[in-house]
């Protein structure tokens, strides 16, 4: 009987979990109960071998970016900041997921009789195993409703049993459905709406990482481009020294020269040696710091080839040219801190609306019908009690199981009803109230912070633009600088061969010379960087860069 129990028990059970949608696979209990630890690896980089060109790591801006956005350890980490934001929609869908209980208790007890209707005059014993099994699942309009099954049997020695042993059998559904408080759809998806919310906010986010950690990357490709060109100046002025330093060291030997004259040309030839390592070091200290942003040092096989950059450090300064109301408005409408914090107010409203919710009285109407069975071996006697007080003899027993409680049950002959409502009214609601105002003080700091983000990108944009044009002009005043500056070398030098001019004076035409080129070369890369910053700060980067985030 017992096992035939258990068995009706479970299908009936599974019927009701088959109705599921959310019903765990056939995998749940080994997923569920599994051991094994999640393992993370950590991938190799990606298509550095592609841009080896002979012995050398040859890499254009934009062939750089492509293995950046690869490789880079930084982007990697910062793409899996949504996985959180992720993992709280999933959560919020939680609290409709249906919840499945099931019991079973086996009862043995041994009692001494207390009256004749305990039906023994020796020791009452009885065995009482029942069994129960229910599905709870709150639904996104807010009813929860349970579907429970119970069954029970039991046995004993007393000769009052009408069954013995006794099965029971029933079923009930209840329900409750809020009547003012997390009533309807809309508010009970409220925890839903604001994890995605939030979701957007962290994809604004990211995007706002993404623009600084490619900002930050260019810069360190200029850095080397910077380093490279400060390298070749540092060499050229090397090279200009060491000939005018064998040029006096001829006119020394035919005596057109004082020997005490030979040391400016020998100390500005050594100065210049000094420059040329200082550069090398720094050249080398920047391919380093670009070899991280690819990821190439963890190549044992790239990291030690030498880097050549194809982009130059010069460009056409007739195209730039930009339109500072136009870049104002491009910026409010794509800068991501800004639609991170438009997006913030979406998330404060919800929880106005939560708190709102949260002041309502808890107002809920209930309800349950049961249907029940009973089964079981029949026992028919022919009166409770003989004359002595003995109890009487069985007539007959009629057998019973538990179909015969389901068939009761299913019969629907034995029923109950019932509905009503539950009220729970706080006299005082400190808290929810407190939640409330905290809920608006929230929505006016974020419209602040939404003007303050307006004010603080129209002002960047300014600036940038500034120093864009600021850095166009110096470039041109540069070159025109070391125009001048090669002109006066190339009349010192001729003074200096007719004999009219002192080596001083060409050696100071020299430092004039090599700081005009360097002066170029910084307000060249000094450009690159601003015209970069006024990307960011339009927030037009990526687009640039042609660098698409795959959703």
């Amino acid at each position: 009987m017992l096992l035939r129990t258990l068995i009706t028990g479970t299908l009936l059970a599974a019927g009701a979990f088959a109705q599921l949608s959310s019903f765990p696979k056939p995998a749940y209990f080994r997923e569920t109960f599994s051991k094994s630890q999640p393992k993370v690896e950590l991938k190799d980089p990606v298509r550095l071998k592609d841009f080896v060109v002979g012995d050398k790591l040859e890499l254009s801006l934009k062939d750089y970016l492509a293995l950046v956005m690869s490789n880079n350890t930084d982007i990697q980490l910062q793409m899996l900041s949504l996985e959180t934001p992720k993992n709280a929609i999933q959560r919020a869908f939680g609290i409709w997921d249906p919840r499945a209980t099931a019991s079973f208790n086996s009862t043995r007890a041994t009692t001494p009789p207390t009256s004749a209707l305990d039906g023994t005059a020796n020791a009452l014993k009885t065995l009482s195993q029942p069994l129960a099994m229910s599905v709870t699942q709150t639904l996104p309009e807010g009813i929860n409703y349970t579907v429970a099954w119970g069954g029970s049997k039991a046995t004993s020695n007393s000769n009052l049993s009408t069954y013995n042993p006794a099965l029971a059998s029933n079923l009930s559904i209840t329900f409750s459905q809020p009547l003012l408080q997390n009533r309807g759809t809309y508010v009970n998806r409220l925890n839903l709406m604001s994890a995605r919310s939030r979701l957007k906010i962290n994809e604004f986010g990211l995007k706002g990482s993404l623009l600084n950690l490619v900002s930050t990357a260019e810069s360190a490709y200029w850095d080397v481009v910077s380093a490279r060109e400060s390298l070749k100046v540092a060499i050229g002025a090397r090279d200009v020294s060491a000939e005018f330093l064998k040029l006096s060291q001829k006119q020394l030997e035919l005596g057109a020269l004082s020997p005490l004259d030979i040391y400016n040309p020998q100390q500005q030839l050594a100065t210049n040696e000094v420059s040329v390592a200082q550069a090398r070091f720094t050249l080398t200290q920047r391919e380093d710091a670009l070899r991280k942003q690819i990821s190439a040092d963890l190549d044992p096989q790239v990291r030690a080839l030498p880097l050549v950059l194809t982009d130059a450090a010069d460009m056409p300064l007739e195209s730039i040219n930009f339109d500072r109301e136009r870049a104002i408005q491009q910026a409010l409408e794509v800068r991501p801190d800004l639609k991170q914090a438009v997006q913030s107010l979406d998330v404060d409203d919800l929880g106005i609306q939560a708190a709102r919710n949260a002041l309502l009285p808890n107002l809920a109407l209930t309800g349950n019908y049961t249907v029940n069975g009973r089964g079981g071996v029949f026992v028919e006697r022919t009166n409770a009690f003989n004359n002595s007080g003995v109890s009487s003899t069985v007539l007959t027993s009629i057998p019973g199981g538990i179909a015969d409680a389901l068939d009761q049950m299913f019969g629907f002959g034995f029923s109950s009803y019932q509905l009503g409502l539950r009220l729970t009214l706080p006299i005082r609601s400190r808290a929810a109230s407190a939640d409330m105002a905290d809920a608006v003080v929230r929505r006016k700091q974020d419209t602040l912070t939404v003007r303050t983000t307006q004010q603080t990108i129209r002002l960047d944009i300014l600036n940038a633009i500034t120093n864009v044009e600021s850095s166009k002009e110096s470039v041109k005043l540069a070159k025109v600088a070391r125009e001048f500056a090669q002109k006066a070398l190339d009349a010192e030098n001729k003074k200096y061969e007719l004999g009219t001019e002192l080596s001083q004076n060409v050696l100071l035409a020299q430092n004039a010379l090599a700081q005009a080129e360097s002066t170029v070369v910084t307000n060249q890369i000094a450009l690159r960087k601003n015209l970069l910053n006024l990307l960011v700060k339009i927030g037009t980067l990526l687009d640039e860069r042609g660098i698409v985030l795959q959703p």
